[in-house]
């Protein structure tokens, strides 16, 4: 294991883990970055070896999408082959438009990766260190499985045209210009698909890992806020050790801390608010698209599954697990832009836990910044697709329900 790690590590040396603002960015997104690099989409690393690369790479992915729409086009005769077509299309399509917005607001990105080092969030109590490992192994965690999914779904993927019964069957049906299907050039066809398909598909799991990294960096640092406003007070009180609580309120120096430790939080919370409204305003247009898309890809998907229930285990598997990815990956993203709503709500409950009562309030500057905090948090940060509808797990279980109705109309209509 540690001999993989090591090749991985070597493999995947990226400059951008080099141009890291700090030990923060790199906790979050090593991972990420390893995996944008490896898959030929980094946009940090600039060498003549690894640009030409990159673009072999792309060259091959928009090749291949324009084959399986030549297929469609040319080969359209039934509902099964549209939905088969489709299925694949629809989410590659919005993969790009998502590279695109990203590749867009590339600088927002940059600083919002190094948003947390930057701001100097305080994590030197043990338990906001434990609070940033929690959300370090929760990032890890679920990009293995968004991972995982999906290569277990691209494992049955190359497995299938090998064991179905038919002959010259590709992993993707798509459109070459020359003529595979006979025994000396199958081979070559298929491996070259195969290639281009892996790439393809492991471009639209790095535009989704790279999503959740960023949220869940946004959610680590309402935490740790939340922690700092409810334990501001023992913070100050660490320099004034054997004085209790009346009298530390009459001290001048405690005071003068107590303010300067408040008003420094003031700013780190309007930090944040401004790269959360930040990250909504870049995510917006390309996650009404994908909403929408995820909704046409969980109908298309439930109805393969349904209809190869009977026929092929191996295409029901696929299938099976081709809708169980993106269901997750909605799934994750509407998961966590919901825990930013509840943790940028959370920071006006830990002021309210801050200790006040003792006192504080009546210090010069407090009660005013009190007050600009409690306007803030009074209104959490929703994350929306487009401005018309929340990210959030009510959304995604309405548009899940939506998509489950489609589904049985779609299923009536092929029975009858």
């Amino acid at each position: 294991m540690d001999l993989l790690t090591s090749l991985w590590r070597a493999i995947t040396h990226t400059k951008a883990l080099e141009e890291s603002s700090g030990q923060m960015e790199t906790a979050f997104f090593e991972s990420v970055y390893r995996v944008t690099y490896i898959a030929g989409l980094s946009n940090t690393d600039h060498g003549f070896f690894y640009k030409l690369y990159s673009y072999t790479v792309k060259l091959m992915i928009t090749l291949f999408m324009m084959g399986e729409i030549w297929y469609m086009i040319s080969f359209l005769s039934t509902l099964d082959i549209f939905i088969e077509q489709m299925n694949v299309i629809v989410i590659q399509s919005m993969a790009v438009f998502r590279y695109k917005y990203m590749r867009m607001n590339e600088h927002v990105y940059k600083k919002l990766a190094a948003s947390m080092q930057m701001s100097n969030i305080d994590t030197s109590t043990p338990a906001r260190k434990a609070l940033v490992e929690s959300w370090i192994q929760r990032n890890e965690r679920y990009l293995k499985i968004l991972l995982g999914l999906g290569s277990l779904t691209l494992a049955a993927w190359y497995v299938y045209p090998l064991v179905d019964d038919l002959e010259y069957n590709l992993t993707v049906e798509l459109r070459l210009p020359v003529d595979y299907r006979t025994p000396a050039r199958y081979p070559i066809a298929y491996l070259i698909t195969l290639i281009a398909f892996h790439y393809t598909a492991f471009f639209i799991m790095v535009n989704d890992v790279i999503m959740q990294a960023h949220l869940i960096h946004l959610i680590c640092q309402y935490t740790v806020l939340a922690d700092c406003f409810e334990n501001i007070l023992k913070d100050c009180e660490k320099e004034f050790k054997g004085l209790d609580r009346n009298e530390l309120i009459r001290n001048s120096r405690f005071r003068e801390a107590y303010v300067i430790r408040l008003g420094f939080l003031v700013d780190q919370h309007q930090h944040i608010l401004e790269h959360t409204l930040e990250l909504r305003k870049t995510i917006s247009p390309p996650m009404l698209g994908q909403v929408m898309a995820s909704g046409l890809q969980i109908c298309f998907a439930g109805y393969q599954v349904a209809l190869t229930l009977t026929v092929s285990f191996t295409k029901f598997f696929m299938s099976l697990l081709f809708l169980g990815y993106n269901l997750f990956e909605l799934f994750v993203v509407c998961r966590w832009c919901d825990e930013i709503k509840i943790q940028s709500e959370n920071i006006r409950h830990a002021l309210y836990c801050s200790g006040w009562e003792c006192g504080v309030g009546n210090m010069a500057g407090v009660r005013a910044r009190f007050l600009l905090i409690l306007a803030r948090a009074s209104k959490p940060v929703v994350l929306t697709a487009g401005g018309i509808s929340d990210l959030s797990l009510n959304s995604y279980a309405d548009l899940v329900k939506t998509s489950y109705s489609a589904l049985t109309v779609l299923l009536r209509l092929r029975h009858d």
